[in-house]
């Protein structure tokens, strides 16, 4: 498990391999990826949006922006959890993902990013 903490929010990540699948006549390597963002601080906070970095080992990268995470802009009161899974699809057996949340903190209004920490993906035969 990789965790980091950013003002206050834990991001805590486990992955695991879910196969390969063949797509547009190409093999893709299925990878899930489980992420808990517990609320450490004293002010409640929503998760607004996400931005990831997606790499693979044959230097392809993925830039993937979007609103809140699987549908959902969480609000956690100190002490709260929230916890997703997501994965995706690489073209190589290893790679890796990061980056960050923008959030609210809703006692002073003000928006602030928390760092996602990079985490690995790699198929259990890939490696020695």
């Amino acid at each position: 498990m990789v965790t980091q903490i950013t003002k206050g929010i834990k991001i805590s990540v486990l992955t695991s391999f879910e196969g390969t699948y063949f797509k547009n006549y190409k093999i893709n390597f299925a990878f899930s990826y489980q992420i808990t963002i517990e609320n450490f601080s004293k002010d409640s906070v929503q998760l607004n949006s996400r931005h990831w970095e997606i790499y693979d080992a044959l230097n392809n990268i993925e830039i993937v922006d979007g609103e809140g995470v699987v549908g959902k802009k969480p609000v956690l009161k100190p002490g709260e959890k929230h916890t997703y899974t997501s994965g995706c699809l690489l073209s190589s057996p290893i790679g890796a993902m990061k980056g960050f949340y923008n959030m609210i903190n809703f006692t002073t209004t003000k928006s602030f990013r928390v760092i996602i920490p990079t985490f690995k993906f790699s198929a259990p035969f890939a490696l020695n």
